[in-house]
């Protein structure tokens, strides 16, 4: 019996539920990752509240209606490939992996990847893949993909981004200052990409050749 699972049920009724979030899959998926496997011991308890935590390197494991939210927004299917840019604890991916056929996450601090590779292998996800780049050029290799989320703010949508998005692929990504953001939604249509805005959100900021420079 994991001793989580009642702070899960009470995270997804009174964080994530009540505030509008309805898919199914997604409240699912937020139920059964054990979210506090991949925050560090000491945080633990600190795992299923209503904000973000700090993973170390400047970055944090974000606050779990946002995760959620993000999620519902980028409409993942079984058969999807995903690029989750910005691994962190490997958390968001954990979530994916939940949804999709294939996820890849790309994190540009070797210790966070590493760490977020060890956690997720030992919860036994076989269709994650944690690569060590920077996210802002997204992951070539293994373009294009039906979904691509963003868990750090940029400057302006990276074009790299765009253009590694399948035909109807979506982008869900928070756009705006180091300090105010709005999350956005991209769909590809063809050489066209429609725009559309969500709500406000403070996010760290997206560090890479197409997104801040440090």
């Amino acid at each position: 019996m994991d001793p989580y699972q009642a702070e899960r049920e009470r995270m997804v009724a009174y964080q994530i539920a009540s505030k509008g979030v309805k898919d199914e899959k997604v409240l699912a998926a937020m139920r059964k990752v054990p979210r506090h496997r991949f925050v560090s011991e000491d945080a633990q308890a600190y795992a299923y509240v209503d904000s973000p935590v700090r993973i170390g390197k400047g970055q944090t494991i974000s606050q779990p209606y946002i995760v959620a939210l993000m999620t519902e927004l980028l409409g993942v299917q079984p058969e999807h490939r995903v690029l989750d840019v910005g691994t962190g604890s490997g958390y968001q991916a954990a979530i994916l992996g939940e949804l999709a056929a294939e996820v890849h996450s790309i994190e540009r601090h070797p210790e966070l990847a590493e760490t977020a590779r060890a956690t997720l292998e030992a919860l036994g996800y076989k269709n994650i893949q944690v690569h060590v780049g920077d996210g802002t050029e997204g992951y070539a290799p293994a373009a294009p993909y039906n979904r691509i989320i963003v868990a750090a703010a940029a400057p302006s949508v990276p074009q790299a981004l765009l253009d590694q998005l399948s035909e109807g692929g979506r982008l869900v990504i928070p756009v705006g200052s180091r300090y105010s953001q709005q999350l956005e939604v991209w769909v590809r249509r063809g050489d066209q990409y429609q725009q559309s805005s969500n709500i406000p959100v403070v996010f760290v900021p997206l560090i890479g050749k197409q997104g801040w420079q440090g």
